[in-house]
């Protein structure tokens, strides 16, 4: 009996101390009145859902126009990604129901409406899942560059507006990338399965 309650106290400690942290990064970004950089950070954040939606469509259409059947493939994988990233993200919310920082602590006043539930962040989810859409489809370093940047200034925003903790873009993060290269591979078992490589006596 002694030996459980010493590991739940450990794992209630850890509980406590990461979500100190939480707070206090949280603080550190929110903290500062710049109305200049959150006016610019409202505007960026609204971008997320319409650049998700337009970014995969783009590639696709991109694939048509050039008759490139491999990045006509690419556009159908960049639609699955961020339509599983944001399918996993609403579950998620739904499911962990995490209360938004401002609920929790009254210094923390949003500076954005917002509604539902804080984990994950699903603004960080969908630019995270547009980020690794193009880096997938393009894998040129010009593309793969500013691509991440504008997922990082994503979670960057929703943290500075005070709707997200730093550990809910970190999951959005981490759930929009996983998506795409969860979506890449499978397509590309997929694939493996449906035109095996010819054996090396299929060759001679």
């Amino acid at each position: 009996m002694s030996a459980r309650c010493f590991v739940l106290f450990f794992f209630l400690s850890g509980l406590s101390f990461a979500q100190n942290a939480d707070i206090r990064l949280l603080r550190t970004i929110y903290n500062g009145n710049r109305p200049a950089l959150d006016n610019s950070m409202r505007a960026f954040s609204f971008s997320a859902y319409p650049v998700g939606a337009t970014v995969p469509l783009g590639v696709l259409a991109h694939g048509y126009a050039t008759h490139n059947p491999a990045l006509i493939r690419n556009g159908y994988r960049s639609i699955a990604t961020v339509a599983v990233a944001m399918s996993l993200s609403t579950l998620t919310k739904y499911s962990l129901q995490r209360g938004r920082p401002f609920q929790r602590y009254p210094d923390i006043v949003p500076r954005q409406e917002t509604s539902t539930y804080s984990f994950p962040s699903g603004h960080t989810t969908a630019a995270f899942a547009t980020a690794v859409s193009l880096s997938l489809s393009y894998r040129k370093w010009y593309v793969i560059v500013p691509a991440y940047a504008y997922a990082s200034c994503m979670a960057y925003s929703r943290m500075r507006l005070g709707v997200h903790y730093p550990s809910d873009v970190l999951g959005g993060a981490l759930l929009g990338t996983g998506s795409g290269l969860l979506v890449w591979w499978l397509d590309k078992k997929i694939q493996a399965k449906r035109h095996p490589a010819p054996t090396q006596s299929e060759n001679q």
